[in-house]
């Protein structure tokens, strides 16, 4: 009874302080929320900011975003104590988790788009953001333990750094969207320098059960500069510029990865079934198109209750799907006879005949050379390459490239990417790992 009283009483007070803020002009009130930070630079060992990727892990994510959801309106109570969506299912998406002494107590989603698209997109037009140059991410299921909500940002900077450093450096993302309740846009515009998608809030989001929200997106490119200019000159512990941009972190571990992998899958085919089937209903929740693409992304069908008919057309078209996306540095060398010159590449898809590339320079279908391509640090490939097509792609045109022979190193990452499940069978084994230092020191970068 005395936990319902000062939870009324607090938000009668949050009422309050909102309303007082709202007579102050819109730069005023921003000024304030900024005098508000606090982030510090180097929090104690006892924080641990990562990927989400076990089972409990998640299961503690699932029921921290159950609970906080709950308790704003956002869904109504499930039976398994758990919020878990389709989009959690997808490679494409990652959870990133804060712990105290082991305990999770903060929680958000990256949602890359893929098959699915973005939970925001049945509300809110995208299409501005996506004529854009660089990959989307939604910033979706954010929750943090009622324990730390009230400790000046003691969890919430440490994730959205997470947050920030993760979309950057590892996850290949240039923009960020979010949705959030109108009465939380103004903290994400005035201190992260997010910008309204549209003027008028959407009165029923159904992804939040119904509730009002802002949609809001973030170039993180030049998100870099305006941090500067803003925060720049500010003491540390108020300055997000250094926070965000140049501060490391030792409480963030970051996934090793063996090869240049984008993503960072942690769903296998037990998990998907424990979470999907068993704990929660979503699975039978989703229409039969969505049910098919799990399949063939976790090979459902060995599984029980996940028996769903499924045309071989239909099957054969969602495979091509793949489980990993990769960034991987190259460059193509012609011949003399051929005219010359070096082309700088973007590799974005491989198999074992051919790859698919982002070409900066024009390069016309037919052109050959001797392509050298970075596929993870130290691991390097060097094979003949021909241009055999522009293929049109969401992020705009690439090339098709046809290889004659794959050497050793290009089949055995072909092979890792067709066969791992997770982002764990992508990392590098302690002695490739300990190879890799004397190997950068021989190799310049492309």
């Amino acid at each position: 009874m005395k936990r319902s009283l000062r939870t009324v009483f607090r938000r009668f007070l949050h009422q309050c302080a909102r309303s007082a803020l709202a007579l102050l002009p819109k730069e005023a009130r921003h000024a304030l929320y900024r005098s508000f930070v606090d982030c510090d630079p180097a929090p104690g060992p006892a924080l641990e900011l990562k990927i989400a990727d076990t089972q409990d892990e998640l299961e503690a994510c699932f029921a921290l975003l159950h609970d906080a959801y709950v308790a704003s309106g956002f869904m109504q109570p499930d039976a398994s104590g758990l919020r878990v969506t389709a989009y959690h299912a997808l490679p494409t998406t990652t959870t990133l988790c804060a712990k105290i002494h082991g305990r999770v107590v903060g929680t958000l989603s990256l949602v890359r788009e893929g098959v699915f698209g973005f939970p925001m997109q049945s509300a809110f037009d995208l299409s501005a953001v996506r004529a854009k140059q660089g990959r989307i991410a939604e910033v979706s299921a954010l929750a943090i333990h009622p324990d730390y909500r009230a400790t000046g940002g003691r969890i919430l900077f440490p994730l959205m750094k997470f947050m920030y450093e993760y979309c950057t450096a590892y996850f290949d993302v240039r923009h960020l969207v979010i949705a959030v309740n109108p009465n939380k846009i103004e903290l994400y515009e005035s201190l992260l320098f997010f910008e309204r998608l549209q003027a008028a809030p959407v009165a029923r989001y159904d992804f939040a059960n119904g509730a009002p929200a802002v949609g809001a997106t973030l170039d993180l490119a030049a998100a870099r500069e305006r941090f500067k200019a803003v925060y720049g000159g500010r003491p540390e512990r108020r300055n997000l510029h250094r926070y965000f941009v140049e501060n490391r972190l030792a409480n963030i571990r970051l996934p090793a990865r063996r090869y240049h992998t984008t993503n960072d899958p942690v769903m296998t085919e037990a998990l998907i079934e424990h979470f999907f089937m068993r704990r929660t209903s979503a699975f039978a929740a989703l229409d039969a198109r969505k049910q098919l693409l799990l399949r063939s992304l976790y090979e459902l069908d060995a599984l029980t209750g996940a028996a769903v008919p499924a045309s071989t057309e239909g099957s054969a078209a969602l495979r091509r799907h793949p489980r990993y996306s990769i960034n991987c540095p190259a460059r193509l060398e012609r011949t003399a006879s051929e005219g010359g010159g070096t082309f700088r590449l973007k590799v974005i898809e491989l198999s074992l005949s051919g790859f698919q590339a982002e070409c900066p320079a024009p390069m016309a279908p037919g052109a050959t050379g001797r392509l050298t391509i970075e596929l993870g640090t130290g691991l390097r490939s060097v094979v003949q390459a021909t241009a055999v097509r522009r293929v049109a792609g969401p992020h705009g045109t690439a090339l098709g490239f046809r290889i004659d022979t794959p050497d050793a190193a290009w089949a055995a990452c072909v092979h890792a990417l067709q066969t791992g499940s997770t982002h764990a069978d992508l990392q590098p084994a302690p002695a490739e790992a300990a190879q890799r230092g004397l190997a950068e020191s021989f190799v310049c970068a492309c």
